[in-house]
């Protein structure tokens, strides 16, 4: 499946953006998405992550309460809603796709994921 990731841009602390995700290549409905980020000079983490059905949901600490992921499997995207956002924000954010044997199945490690879209950077400003 490929996948091209959009929404990125500079935004003020406090402030909003939405990320996108389309998919392409394969069934979307069969796979788990995930949202990951890498700021600079540290890995890859984890940030978010929708079941196949998007019936299950599951976010890192640092995320939880302000981010909100969604999918909309007719459509093949995947969303990343981020709200009041920190300087602490600041990273390339990734979409990525692991083909999900259940409905319920979430995952969380980079080492799950089989599939990758480019970054799209986001940049907060203190």
């Amino acid at each position: 499946v490929q996948l091209q990731a959009s929404g990125g841009g500079l935004v003020q602390a406090g402030g909003s953006l939405r990320l996108s995700c389309a998919a392409s290549g394969r069934t979307f409905s069969s796979y788990a998405m995930g949202w990951f980020r890498q700021a600079p000079g540290k890995e890859r983490e984890f940030v978010a992550t929708i079941s196949r059905g998007g019936g299950r949901t599951y976010y890192a600490d640092s995320a939880k309460g302000r981010f909100t992921i969604s999918r909309d499997n007719a459509k093949d995207t995947v969303s990343l809603q981020m709200n009041s956002l920190k300087p602490e924000d600041t990273a390339v954010y990734y979409c990525a796709a692991n083909y999900a044997y259940s409905g319920t199945y979430v995952y969380t490690a980079v080492g799950e994921y089989d599939y990758w879209g480019q970054g799209t950077l986001v940049t907060v400003s203190s």
